[in-house]
């Protein structure tokens, strides 16, 4: 039997980046899926994108993943989010249709060399000594690889509920679970946990009454997430719109009157769900003087009637699903095509990872995904890039790879979930990264893309084409200070750091021309109204920096350090951060245990230093 360099479980968004980026990397890859017709499928809203979601799927982009360029090749629909804001939380949010995203993806996986894809379901991970070495199927066919990457998604003891009298073993609609790879995992030595998702009614798009709703239009501008899709593949894309309406009243009545026959309300739903995306029982139990609720109708595809209704994830009986959107302003004659349901699945508690996403107890065993507690496709593809750069380094003994709180929003992710824990489905959120002033979406490339140069993920082209992008804008910065307005007496620069004031408004009070496109455009702008907030948020980086440069022993026993509180003691040995930094941002560890950490480590290294 051939042995991978690198196996991947799962093909969702995670298993997808995985398995790209560790072939791209130079490994044999096995990449094994429960079904072959739903890779890269979106079984809840087929959207990508948003506050936070959009920072991560440019910052995958400019390290190479290929999110990014498979919802530029099907989008139906973009538009900046939060215009009106900060720069900071402006981000792209982009409905693609379903089916091409899955057809895309699938296409590139299989026409990519040395990677072979199979569908499987795997039932057990193999292990000699504390190594991983494989993994076995439900045909009880044995796969062997140096490093292997689990991403099941919800499928891991999935189980679905539509009311309280209907309930079945599923990983989602129409797939079966995986139950025996969590009894695997539990012998393992893994902690293992139970959240909860959801996802809304899917509804005929001919039955909708558009005249009583708000239209959200998509951009006039085209607009890209990747940094490597060319302007003339998009301009002139047919979009479509989305819709916006409110519930009612009358909405609010029927779930209070049916609240007894929903899952989670009649105590049989015992996991967690995520506090940002609750059903809408949730909302109407936790939000009582909520009158209204915005509810957005989305299209699913170009080829298709079938339109998502965002806002309204339920699980309630489907007889009463029909009768909340019926009360619901452009809905009254609505009729439904898939019911909504509650999916309940098992996951892994991340402390139990290294920032690498492999795991503390298995050497070579990576997780990514909603397996980590996490929720969201860009989520789970940002871990699964991160997994399968670090399973190729590690088959090839190269040094991890490693991304900060201050470099990226996948450093905060990653560093969210190995150092704090989860007790709830994670998402990512901009008010999540303290630094997300430095963070913005439209410079990723200026952050990222030279790591994913130097690791081999992108090519010399594309980085020298930021680089670019780059020489471009400060060139245009050191022509703004060098012109004068004479009859305001103030440079360009300065001129153009007024709230008030644009670049275009700018370039036509000069009245000169320019060739910056929009993008450059709010690039320049960012750089210069922001400047003295940026330098600033750069001085806080470089001094909280100096905890994260500093590396913890592997092999410290932190039980037997003296000063330490208990509670301290505890968490650091079963985390086991790798840097100061990482442990200064544990729960229950304090200031005054970092300092006797600070006094261990200069004694650590006087002893190292005479032997």
């Amino acid at each position: 039997m051939k042995t991978f360099d690198v196996i991947v479980v799962g093909a969702g968004h995670a298993g997808i980046e995985a398995a790209l980026s560790a072939n791209r990397l130079g490994c044999s890859v096995l990449l094994l899926t429960g079904n072959l017709d739903t890779i890269g499928w979106m079984p809840c809203n087929p959207a990508v994108g948003g506050p936070g979601k959009g920072h991560l799927v440019r910052e995958i982009d400019a390290l190479g993943g290929e999110i990014g360029r498979a919802t530029d090749a099907t989008y139906i629909h973009i538009r900046v989010l939060n215009s009106g804001k900060g720069i900071a939380v402006r981000a792209y949010r982009a409905q693609v249709e379903k089916k091409f995203y899955h057809i895309y993806m699938k296409e590139k996986l299989e026409n990519t060399s040395n990677l072979t894809l199979r569908q499987a379901q795997v039932t057990e991970v193999l292990v000699e000594g504390n190594r991983v070495i494989g993994v076995k199927t439900k045909t009880n066919q044995e796969f062997y690889g140096k490093a292997v990457v689990i991403t099941t998604g919800t499928f891991l003891g999935g189980r679905i509920f539509i009311g309280t009298e209907v309930s079945y073993p599923a990983g989602r609609a129409g797939e079966p679970p995986s139950e025996e790879l969590t009894q695997s995992l539990r012998n393992l030595g893994f902690r293992i946990g139970r959240f909860k998702t959801g996802t809304p009614p899917r509804v005929d798009g001919r039955t909708v009454d558009f005249s009583k709703m708000t239209e959200q239009p998509p951009s006039e501008v085209p607009l890209r997430f990747s940094y490597r899709t060319e302007l003339a593949e998009v301009v002139g894309r047919k979009q479509l719109s989305c819709w916006l309406t409110f519930t009612t009243e009358k909405t609010r009545e029927i779930v209070l009157k049916n609240l007894h026959r929903a899952p989670m309300y009649a105590g049989q739903i015992t996991g967690t769900g995520t506090r940002y995306c609750p059903s809408f029982e949730t909302k109407v139990v936790h939000f009582p003087h909520r009158e209204r609720h915005q509810v957005f109708i989305e299209p699913e595809g170009i080829h298709t009637n079938e339109m998502y209704v965002q806002g309204m994830y339920t699980s309630l009986p489907e007889e009463v699903q029909i009768e909340l959107l019926r009360s619901v302003p452009g809905l009254e004659e609505v009729e439904i095509m898939r019911p909504g349901y509650a999916i309940e699945y098992d996951m892994v508690y991340p402390d139990q990872l290294k920032e690498t996403l492999e795991t503390k107890k298995v050497a070579g065993l990576f997780l990514a995904g909603q397996i980590n507690g996490t929720s969201g496709y860009e989520e789970a593809a940002a871990q699964g890039l991160i997994a399968g750069i670090n399973a190729a380094f590690y088959v090839q003994n190269r040094p991890p790879f490693y991304l900060q709180r201050n470099e990226a929003y996948i450093g905060v992710l990653i560093d969210d979930l190995v150092t704090k824990g989860i007790v709830e489905p994670y998402r990512i959120l901009t008010s999540r990264a303290e630094y997300r002033l430095v963070l913005m979406q439209d410079n990723a490339d200026e952050r990222l893309m030279e790591k994913g140069y130097k690791i081999g993920l992108i090519d010399e082209k594309t980085y020298k084409e930021m680089l670019e992008r780059k020489e471009i804008i400060e060139e245009e910065i050191e022509r703004l200070k060098r012109t004068n307005i004479p009859d305001l007496k103030v440079s360009a620069y300065n001129y153009l750091k007024r709230p008030e004031v644009s670049y275009l408004d700018l370039v036509q009070k000069l009245g000169i021309e320019t060739t910056l496109s929009s993008e450059l455009i709010s690039r320049l702008e960012a750089k210069v109204k922001y400047e003295g907030y940026i330098k600033r948020e750069e001085e806080r980086i470089k001094r909280f920096s100096q905890l994260d440069d500093k590396v913890l022993p592997e092999d410290i026993d932190y039980s037997s350090i003296k000063g330490l509180s208990l509670e301290a003691r505890d968490r650091l040995n079963q985390v086991r951060p790798r840097t100061l930094g990482q442990a200064s941002r544990l729960q229950g560890v304090s200031p005054a245990d970092i300092d006797v950490l600070l006094v261990y480590l200069e004694l650590y290294k006087r002893e190292i230093s005479k032997t």
